[in-house]
This record gives C-alpha cells, sequence and structure tokens, in this order.
C-alpha cells in the first residue's frame, strides 16, 4: 500500500517541476524582468514543494508506522499548500504581465495556484482525519488521500499551461529562480 501511495504522490505532487523547457532566450527585457520579480520569489517555494515531496516518498517507501506516515504527510501537505498559496501570491505582487491578455493570464495563473493551495489544505485534513491505530482503515484512507492528488494538483498545472500559453514560459525559464534540479533517473 505504501509503495502505491509513494508513486501516486511522486506523481501529483512533483507538478511543479516548472514549464518544461531548460533555459529561455535573451527575448523582450520587460517579460524577463516581470518573471525575475516572480522566479526569485518562486526559489524558496519550489524548494519547499521538492523537500514536502522527499519527505512523503521517504516514509512512503521505507517501513514506516502509521502515525508517522500521518505526521510527516500532514505537515508535507500544509508545507506545499502554503508554498502554492505563496506562488499565487508572487505572481500577483509582480504586476501584470508584459504580454497579449497578460491581466487574464495572471488571474488565471493566480486563480489555479489558489486551487492546488486549497486542494492540498484539503488533502491535510483528511490526512489528519485518519486513525493510523486501525491499519486498515488507515491503509483505506491513504488510498483516499492519494486518490485526490490529481484534483488537487489540476489547479497548478492549469496555471502553469495559462503562464505557458500566455507567452511566459520563456522568460521564466531563463529565470535561475524558476529553475529546479530534477534528479537523474536511476540506471
Amino acid at each position: 500500500m505504501n509503495k502505491k501511495f509513494a508513486a501516486a504522490v511522486s506523481g501529483g505532487a512533483v507538478l511543479m517541476l516548472v514549464l518544461s523547457g531548460c533555459g529561455g532566450d535573451d527575448g523582450d527585457e520587460k517579460a524577463n524582468a516581470w518573471a525575475k520579480k516572480v522566479c526569485d520569489k518562486w526559489q524558496p517555494e519550489l524548494k519547499k514543494i521538492e523537500n514536502a515531496n522527499a519527505d512523503i516518498k521517504r516514509v512512503a517507501t521505507e517501513s514506516s508506522k502509521p502515525d508517522e506516515v500521518q505526521t510527516t504527510d500532514s505537515a508535507a501537505f500544509g508545507s506545499m499548500s502554503g508554498a502554492y498559496q505563496s506562488m499565487g501570491n508572487a505572481l500577483q505582487g509582480a504586476g501584470v504581465p508584459p504580454v497579449k491578455d497578460g491581466q487574464t493570464t495572471q488571474e488565471a495563473a493566480v486563480k489555479g495556484f489558489a486551487a492546488t493551495s486549497k486542494g492540498y489544505a484539503d488533502l491535510k485534513t483528511k490526512m489528519e482525519g485518519l486513525d493510523p491505530k486501525d491499519q486498515t482503515k488507515f491503509a483505506e484512507g491513504l488510498k483516499e488521500v492519494a486518490g485526490g492528488l490529481e484534483a488537487a494538483t489540476q489547479g497548478g498545472k492549469d496555471a502553469l499551461n495559462t503562464l505557458k500559453t500566455g507567452g511566459l514560459d520563456k522568460a521564466m525559464n531563463g529565470q535561475k529562480g524558476c529553475q529546479v534540479t530534477t534528479p537523474s533517473p536511476a540506471k
């Protein structure tokens, strides 16, 4: 059960491994300046998400006791909820991006991150409501929490797609703060 949960979590929660592609080009200076404001604020949030994912995977793949899984996952979901909220706030605080339909793009992306923040807050609440003393019910509850990951991350995925289709992906990918290190796959 724990391994299935780890697989679901690593598939759903790692959503933030950002806008696809590596470095950007030198294109529009205004877009780059806007992206720098956002990405500088995103960097610590991306790190929180990365750390939370690592914690979830660790307890899901080790022979952890249900109460440790509950405590770790609950804290991780809380951390991710806060991180996505902060990412939306950073988008809002950076001002309207200098692209066509910038305000619409910004509003849709902020709304998406808020939805993912709420989704993780809801998962945290569900996780805290599980009874770690009853292993069968706990395993069933974990399955339900894992099933909710896709819905929880959808808003963030939509937000990233909005930024990408809004023409901001190159400017954002060119910023160090929006680049995350992805571990190389095991051979």
